[in-house]
């Protein structure tokens, strides 16, 4: 009995799979998604563990965590115990802490782009070289500024006149 191999034939879309991950735009954007992750988890912590403190202690103590409202069930008087006791809750206090988070976040990456712009210039375009009329131009500019009569003209340009 004979043995057929079979070679195996890849889908097109492989290699359309691998042109779109190498991408430059691609990768920039999953270096960016791990980048954002540490960052928020940096913020969270600056947030939870400096920010907040401060924040409780200006209001008098106050903890936003335990903010919230029991719909239904066992009232309770911080939000961990209600939820032990199956109490329906409205957490405000937790949304506020997640919409100081934003804030913060926001306004962190507002001052960094900011910086990294001020630290990156794009370079001035580069000047075109004059075209042969604008050089022309200006010789006979220059030879208008120096007093030379306006038919003096150089010895390239004389030949020019001459053949017409």
């Amino acid at each position: 009995m004979s043995q057929v191999l079979h070679a195996v034939k890849k889908p097109a879309w492989v290699d359309e799979f691998k042109a779109f991950i190498m991408r430059g735009n691609v990768v920039d954007l999953a270096v960016g998604v791990v980048i954002g992750a540490a960052f928020t988890g940096i913020v969270g912590s600056l947030v939870k563990d400096i920010l907040t403190p401060f924040i409780g202690l200006l209001t008098g103590g106050v903890d936003f965590s335990n903010l919230f409202f029991t719909l239904k069930g066992p009232v309770e008087p911080t939000l961990a115990d209600a939820i032990k006791a199956g109490a329906v809750t409205i957490n405000y206090g937790v949304f506020l802490n997640t919409v100081f988070n934003f804030v913060i976040v926001a306004f962190a990456i507002f001052w960094m782009v900011r910086l990294i712009s001020k630290l990156h210039r794009a370079p001035p375009p580069p000047v075109a070289a004059p075209t042969a009329t604008e050089a022309l131009l200006a010789e006979i500019r220059d030879l208008l500024k120096a007093g030379q009569a306006p038919l003096a003209l150089p010895e390239s340009q004389r030949k020019l006149t001459a053949d017409n």
